[in-house]
């Protein structure tokens, strides 16, 4: 019963649920892959490995930024610092996801076994990354951005350049969010010395350079349709992103982040799911 608890525990630490995030951009890679449905056993394996990859980035950033979380008022209620976990399971559970991962991995192909130790180096290196560079954004994005690149490779076994226009826009998308939810820690970040865009210039000058990040992935979305020569609909998904991220921002501003919340989580969910919805019309109506 103590490891069912701690197991529920980690997952609401985790946010587990939350991987729709990145999941729906994996199926866009996944289905770009296969030119329309790949096989239930591709489908099956690729979730497992998204959701293991990023229960095992999660948890160890839970670890990572354990004395960072336990000084900042707004994350000091979290599992570990709090006493609700302790940091021997939650480093078993990173390892056992660490391992879910390689196996699924296996049950896809030869390449993506191969490049799991990659993947996994990326995912997790992520929570070291604040620590160094302002930047710290944008290599969130790109551990989240892997993942269309990751299903392309788990369906075909090769990889295609085009799909790397996937991988940025969600490195932009995911960069430009996670700018916003750092205004949360602007004065924390500041006084711990870690490195975020907000800390260095700013609130409002980092709502606007969110806002140009978000730019930067609507392009990249527009020319990963002609790079797929994808037809209307998909243009239409497009279209439908821009407006969620209008009004994504529009929920917050530099004088009000108390949205923030609801435009990170809620927002974030249905753009991705908008989009591959889509994508995923767009290639079935070719058929």
């Amino acid at each position: 019963m103590a490891v069912l608890r701690n197991l529920k525990l980690t997952l609401e630490m985790i946010k587990w649920e939350h991987s729709i995030f990145a999941l729906p951009f994996a199926f866009c890679g996944a289905m770009l892959a296969a030119n329309g449905i790949p096989s239930i056993h591709q489908v099956l394996w690729i979730v497992v490995a998204m959701i293991s990859a990023r229960s095992a980035a999660m948890a160890f950033n839970r670890l990572a930024d354990v004395s960072f979380d336990a000084a900042n008022p707004r994350t000091r209620t979290r599992a570990i610092p709090a006493g609700h976990l302790s940091p021997s399971f939650v480093a078993t559970f990173t390892v056992v996801s660490c391992l879910l991962f390689v196996l699924a991995a296996l049950q896809l192909n030869r390449m993506t076994l191969l490049l799991s130790p990659i993947a996994l180096a990326v995912v997790l290196l992520y929570s070291y990354s604040k620590r160094y560079t302002r930047w710290s954004h944008l290599v969130l994005g790109l551990a989240l951005g892997i993942a269309p690149a990751a299903a392309w490779i788990g369906v075909t076994g090769s990889f295609d350049p085009r799909i790397l226009l996937l991988t940025a826009a969600v490195m932009f998308w995911v960069g430009g969010f996670d700018v916003l939810y750092a205004c949360q820690d602007y004065d924390f970040d500041r006084d711990a010395g870690l490195h975020s865009i907000p800390r260095y210039v700013g609130i409002a000058r980092s709502l606007w350079i969110a806002r140009g990040f978000h730019v930067v992935m609507l392009a990249l979305l527009g020319a990963l349709i002609r790079a797929f020569h994808l037809g209307p609909v998909a243009s239409v998904g497009v279209l439908a992103v821009a407006v969620l991220l209008a009004y994504e921002h529009s929920l917050v501003s530099a004088n009000d982040l108390s949205k923030l919340n609801a435009a990170f989580f809620t927002m974030n969910g249905v753009i991705s799911v908008v989009f591959f919805g889509f994508v995923a019309g767009d290639l079935l109506l070719r058929k």
